[in-house]
């Protein structure tokens, strides 16, 4: 099944206003908002978030064991409409499902989570091409391209990935398998990092099979930039407008993406990532044990700013 990617991630939260000016600063564009509703916030290619007090009717239930903030419902974009007629047909047969007047496409997943899907609202953007200047290569900029811009707007370009805490880690899997998703690679006793057929992304969902009562709901979601610089700069201006760094910054080993995590009021932590790996149907998932050596091939912390002599 034609399954793109995530189109959006619905939150119920408390605190509308922090959420509304957390998602200004991370560099999503408003779409709407109002004070009682909540509102939208769209990356360039039309992929949001999409944030509504916690007691608003027709809400999703929460996922099982997790209190407000917290994500609601994570709504895929598939190619077309024939794509959501074979979904319908293939959910309906084994599950209770709704078809909202908004055409998504409703049902709970085998994990405990709210699903939809719909046609997809990605669209065409323009944005700064990111080149880099390579020995052996052909440059990437033409000469006197400056790539460090202080003042650069960073803007993010499309929803990434989610991850969630399940309590069955296999049949949650299985559940995703039956749509086309494939595992691209695993942590053993742990949970698989998982694609749909329509990205060749490493991957939009990877799931953490429960070890206590605190892991519940949504662990992190993100979206991506343009590159591992714009992760750092994007990142370094966050902090500096009181944001809390969570993890990073650093480079993933699983997916290769640059990250920084940060605390967010969504009741997830709110990453940045760019530059993820790409995987075809040639590709053999890995398999490894979790854990330090394995989660990240770098990491670090960020300090003031420094100059030599001070």
């Amino acid at each position: 099944m034609n399954i793109l990617g995530l189109d959006t991630l619905v939150f119920g939260v408390d605190d509308l206003a922090g959420a509304r000016q957390y998602l200004l600063d991370y560099g999503l564009d408003e779409v709407s908002y109002s004070a009682d509703r909540g509102g939208v916030w769209a990356a360039l290619d039309g992929t949001s978030i999409t944030v509504r007090p916690a007691d608003f009717p027709g809400l999703p239930p929460l996922p099982p064991g997790a209190r407000t903030p917290c994500l609601r419902e994570t709504v895929y974009g598939v190619a077309d409409a024939a794509t959501l007629a074979a979904l319908t047909e293939h959910l309906s047969a084994e599950r209770e499902v709704s078809l909202g007047e908004d055409g998504v496409l409703r049902c709970m997943d085998d994990g405990g989570f709210a699903v939809g899907f719909q046609v997809t609202v990605r669209r065409p953007y323009s944005a700064r091409f990111l080149g880099f200047n390579v020995p052996g290569q052909p440059p990437g900029r033409a000469p006197n391209d400056c790539a460090a811009d202080p003042d650069e707007v960073i803007k993010p370009r499309s929803l990434s990935h989610v991850v969630y805490f399940v309590p069955d880690v296999a049949r949650a899997e299985a559940f995703y398998a039956r749509l086309g998703f494939v595992v691209t690679d695993r942590f053993n006793h742990l949970g698989p990092f998982m694609r749909p057929a329509g990205t060749l992304d490493h991957h939009t969902l990877f799931m953490i099979e429960r070890q206590n009562d605190h892991m519940v709901g949504c662990n992190h979601f993100t979206f991506h930039l343009g590159s591992g610089a714009e992760v750092l700069q994007h990142g370094w201006n966050f902090i500096n407008k009181g944001y809390k760094s969570f993890w990073g910054p650093g480079r993933h080993i699983m997916g290769s993406n640059h990250f920084w995590y940060f605390n967010s009021p969504f009741g997830a932590v709110m990453e940045v990532d760019a530059d993820m790996d790409l995987h075809d149907q040639t590709w053999v998932p890995r398999e490894m044990d979790p854990g330090r050596d394995n989660s990240q091939i770098f990491l670090f912390g960020a300090l003031p700013k420094w100059a030599p002599g001070e």
